[in-house]
């Protein structure tokens, strides 16, 4: 069964960084693009940033640009979200989903992906 993992999550102040680290397990994540996606209570599902496969270009939230940063190691088949300066409203069950990629892009709609993780839980508070 394809699945994806992500890792990383875990309580952290404000002002502070975490690393949420997604990786698939049953198959590996050449030409597939990859996508981050986070829920908060009561709130509905919201695209936080994507990466393609074949040129690595990214997409990041206008929101979120300058704090959250998307990036790829083929090697070690994994997919990384680097969040620095959190803040109370980036609390949320983070997931990562994954699609084969298409022309070379990735998209932010989470109907797009096919293969989705259980999510981690990002909390920040003091």
């Amino acid at each position: 069964q394809l699945q994806l993992v992500e890792s990383g999550g875990g309580l952290v102040q404000p002002g502070g960084s975490l690393r949420l680290a997604c990786a698939p397990s049953g198959f590996a994540l050449d030409g597939y693009a990859v996508g981050w996606f986070r829920q908060a209570p009561g709130k509905e599902r919201e695209g936080v940033s994507c990466i393609a496969y074949s040129d690595e270009s990214t997409y990041t939230a206008n929101s979120l640009k300058g704090r959250f940063t998307i990036s790829r190691d083929n090697a070690k088949n994994t997919v990384y979200l680097q969040m620095n300066s959190l803040k109370p409203e980036d609390t949320a069950v983070y997931y990562c989903a994954a699609a084969v990629e298409v022309q070379s892009m990735c998209v932010m709609v989470d109907s797009w992906y096919t293969i989705w993780g259980q999510g981690t839980q990002v909390t920040v508070s003091s």
